[in-house]
């Protein structure tokens, strides 16, 4: 009996234990932490030595190689342990891009020449071949870092024609669309993955939740505007880092042929060679059907109008099935990627009644949001946390010396305190003119010569020059804060049937050495096609003499002049770092009378 007794209680023990162990077990099962609105760092998430690293193929919807097989996508997937040993499901952070799996070099022979009149095709190009990197599994190790720790899972993916996918690079093309909506698809257990590239071995993403969230910078950034615009659904929410939105905006600039900023020369098929990373065996094909083809016929680098081949490229028309939270990230001060970019593509989202937000900062290309902001989006429309980010400020600004951390919060972008000024032209060239408020009777007309060889800088900064005119206002007595998209409209003519036309808003005395800001001299830029006065897709030659009005809108801009800096309107012909480089000696005469300057200025005084 005794014996009995102590058995049972020896079993009774053991049990005890064992269930003490389960709950400790269970009570330690790894689980997202989010806290005052953000998902916080897990420590059972934070271990890279513990992550599961794997690859895959998904199958989309289309055949841009040509090959008669649907394009497969090659993708990665970085996730904690515990989305297998514990059966986790967790959200997904989503980048793709062209460049993973390597690009071409920059050689200048890439580019095109832009020493040669305008209405004029130049000489051939150089045509690059990419040398193909990278290793399975890993595409990218981008945003691990960030998001796996606080509970979500990275994926990458190539995109077609680059890297180890199938297709072809169309650069802006419906196939970069749906290739990232295969992908979201994938995750959502609506498409098919497999594990190897030509083999019927089906991979499910058992791990995910179905909520996906897509970042990236420049044509990283561009991609995840691409998926929304296609409304699949399971991406709750993008956030695109200085995304190239149209590529007739980053190639053209009103009718004008006009290269970005830093990469003279460059065009869209610059661009398709720079990123062909994929299969070798397909390159010639997609060449000639892409390249040659495609290209070649639509992007019309004599006249610089606007065409159906670009408006397949302008994600502003794509926009109507886009669903996505939507908070947008660029510089002021990029002048490859403009600031145009992002402010279209959210303005339109505010319109159609989107979630939204904008982040600008006062540097150049890239350049994302805080973290900070980053996370309060993401959980709140990936983890569904309730956290009001929908009800913060619209538009956060860094301010000229603020860290890009500490932005400024406003009501929207534009300040909707910005009221729009006239400044009108008074005359003074081959010195410098004013800018009135009250419109001046009977000015007349100044003459400027082109000559691309003296830089916009140069021209700002001289006393005198026939190379441009310039029109200052008087010294500030305060700051000025300016907020929107300043606009001209110049009357001018022109001594010969085409000419370049170029406008930098600027604030002098330029400033110069170690202390300089990015935001002490240019204020803002434009350019425009005189050709194109009237019709952005059908330009006509300009008849000597006679003169045109032309109206376009600066870059946007939210800047703080300070008190003692003249604002000065600029506009000169040939801009030596953007446009084309004609023989100098064309002649643009600008009527001062028809010609003014709008500036929104906040506060509305100047």
């Amino acid at each position: 009996m005794k014996m009995r007794t102590l058995r049972s209680i020896c079993f009774i023990t053991l049990l005890t234990f064992y269930s003490l162990g389960l709950s400790a077990q269970m009570a330690e099962k790894a689980a997202p932490i989010i806290e005052n609105g953000e998902a916080q760092v897990v420590e059972a998430f934070s271990d890279p030595n513990k992550w599961i690293r794997h690859d895959l193929w998904v199958e989309t919807e289309f055949d841009s190689d040509g090959d008669g097989k649907l394009d497969r996508m090659h993708v990665d997937v970085t996730r904690p342990e515990q989305t297998d040993s514990e059966g986790l499901q967790l959200p997904i952070i989503y980048e793709s891009s062209p460049y993973y799996a390597g690009t071409a070099g920059l050689d200048k022979d890439i580019f095109w020449d832009v020493k040669h009149e305008l209405g004029v095709l130049g000489k051939p190009r150089k045509h690059p071949e990419v040398t193909r990197i990278g290793e399975r599994p890993v595409i990218s190790n981008s945003q691990i870092q960030t998001w796996v720790p606080r509970g979500y899972i990275v994926v990458h993916s190539s995109s077609p024609g680059t890297g180890l996918s199938d297709g072809a690079p169309t650069v802006g093309g419906d196939n970069e669309s749906l290739a990232p909506k295969a992908v979201i698809d994938w995750l959502c257990g609506r498409a098919k993955g497999y594990t190897e590239r030509d083999g019927d071995k089906e991979v499910k993403a058992y791990w995910s939740t179905g909520k996906v969230g897509m970042t990236g910078t420049s044509y990283n950034g561009t991609i995840p505007l691409a998926a929304a615009t296609t409304g699949v659904d399971g991406l709750e929410a993008i956030i695109p880092v200085a995304p190239n939105t149209s590529y007739y905006h980053y190639y053209r600039s009103n009718g004008l042929v006009r290269s970005p900023g830093g990469y003279l020369g460059e065009d869209i098929d610059v661009l398709y060679d720079f990123i062909h990373s994929g299969d070798e065996a397909k390159r010639a094909r997609n060449n000639q059907v892409v390249r040659d083809t495609e290209m070649k016929n639509g992007l019309d680098r004599i006249t610089g109008d606007y065409n159906d081949f670009w408006a397949g490229r302008d994600y502003l028309n794509d926009m109507k099935p886009m669903k996505a939270a939507l908070l947008m990230s660029h510089g002021f001060n990029d002048w490859n990627v403009m600031p145009e970019h992002s402010y279209r593509i959210y303005n339109k989202a505010r319109e159609m009644g989107l979630p939204v937000q904008i982040y600008y900062h006062q540097n150049g290309h890239g350049g994302p949001p805080p973290v900070s902001m980053m996370n309060r989006w993401f959980t709140r429309y990936l983890y569904g946390e309730e956290n009001g980010v929908e009800n913060d400020p619209k538009a956060w600004i860094v301010r000229e010396y603020d860290k890009k951390d500490n932005p400024t919060p406003y009501a929207d972008f534009p300040n909707p305190e910005a009221k729009d000024i006239k400044l009108y032209l008074t005359k003074g060239a081959p010195e410098k003119g004013g800018l009135s408020l009250t419109k001046p009777n009977k000015q007349g007309t100044e003459t400027l010569v082109d000559n691309y060889s003296f830089s916009g800088a140069s021209l700002a900064q001289a006393e005198t020059t026939k190379h441009r005119l310039i029109y200052l206002t008087e010294a500030l007595s305060e700051n000025v804060h300016i907020s929107g998209i300043p606009k001209v409209t110049i009357k001018l003519a022109s001594s010969k049937p085409a000419a370049n036309l170029s406008v930098w808003l600027v604030s002098l005395p330029w400033k110069e050495g170690y202390n300089t800001q990015i935001t002490d001299n240019i204020i803002t830029r434009g350019w425009a096609d005189p050709q194109n006065h009237s019709s952005l897709t059908k330009g006509e030659a300009l008849k000597p003499g006679k003169f045109y009005e032309v109206s376009f809108d600066l870059m946007p801009d939210d800047q703080i002049i300070p008190k003692g800096q003249q604002i000065g309107l600029m506009i000169f012909s040939s801009d030596k770092e953007f446009t084309l480089w004609p023989e100098p000696g064309t002649e643009l005469t600008v009527d001062l009378d028809g010609t003014v300057l709008t500036l929104p200025v906040v506060g509305g005084k100047l």
